[in-house]
């Protein structure tokens, strides 16, 4: 399946500003079942200083900053991936996958092997997620038995956020903490990618933040809006013994071929898409349009 993905970001400022400083994470990296085939940035007004890099995680960042007084910044990307991701899910029902208990789970995780170790690090606190608190870790234990299979548990997990979580749009912003978002119910994708990271972390097993885009789908006879498709968010759960298998529970389904990985970290902080620090006075407004297109 090939996709083109054009993703615009648009600050439209009520002041001049005379200088800005950000940090992009908006260029899809290589993942099980995806390729990067072309990438493109366009940023107006043209920076004046652009780098980028891959991070600790493997992700692309791309930093630059903009030396002149502008009233808009507006980064537009474009990708053009390949993704065969559907032939990997039937993997997920294998033995292999779904035989490794909790209890099993947690002394594998005890070895010293590089791909134990390097999952570690997703077991720890980090900026979005630390401290979780009690209501996590109950909540976390209804599906999380020492003898249930790990793959059976988080999918009950992914099935219980979807069922009992409202998605509402606006009602929290990226610094919204955890333990509000148990109390309310109710957030949009990242926070319950977010919600499952620090349920599986409170039983000590590995879990890490994955940001992407879905491809959405039209009613049958209707046209595809253009704009229609958004940012996206799930999360990964590590199986010692298999490897990292991925949830969506925005959507209640095991991500496939329609969703596309642009980089992943501990939460949100690691690959938000666009950030930065602006000099400048008054308020700002922003805008974002996704489009995902099939390529025949």
């Amino acid at each position: 399946m090939l996709y083109s993905v054009t993703h615009t970001t648009k600050y439209d400022y009520d002041a001049p500003v005379s200088y800005c400083h950000n940090i992009a994470v908006l260029k899809p990296r290589r993942s099980l079942g995806q390729e990067l085939l072309e990438y493109n940035m366009t940023i107006a007004p043209e920076a004046d200083e652009v780098s980028e890099r891959v991070d600790f995680f493997g992700n692309y960042i791309t930093r630059f900053s903009i030396q002149k007084e502008h009233r808009q910044l507006k980064v537009t990307t474009t990708s053009k991936l390949r993704r065969e991701y559907e032939q990997f899910k039937t993997d997920f029902r294998s033995d292999k996958c779904t035989r490794v208990t909790l209890d099993q789970a947690k002394e594998n995780l005890l070895k010293t092997e590089i791909e134990i170790l390097e999952a570690k690090q997703f077991v720890l606190d980090s900026i979005f997620i630390n401290k979780t608190g009690e209501a996590v870790e109950k909540y976390a234990r209804e599906s999380f038995k020492p003898n249930r299979s790990v793959f059976e548990a988080a999918e009950e997990l992914m099935q219980r956020i979807y069922t009992d979580f409202d998605f509402v749009s606006g009602f929290t912003s990226v610094s919204t903490p955890i333990h509000e978002v148990m109390e309310e119910r109710k957030g949009v994708c990242q926070d319950f990618a977010q919600i499952a990271i620090a349920c599986i972390r409170s039983i000590g097993l590995p879990a890490r933040y994955i940001s992407g885009y879905i491809e959405t789908l039209p009613p049958p006879g209707q046209e595809k809006l253009i704009g229609a498709d958004a940012s996206h968010a799930w999360f990964s759960i590590f199986i010692p013994g298999f490897g990292w298998v991925d949830f969506d529970p925005t959507n209640n389904q095991i991500p496939g071929d329609q969703h596309l990985v642009v980089g992943w970290g501990r939460d949100y902080y690691d690959v938000p898409p666009l950030k930065g620090v602006v000099y400048g006075s008054g308020k700002s407004q922003l805008s974002v349009e996704v489009d995902i297109a099939r390529v025949v």
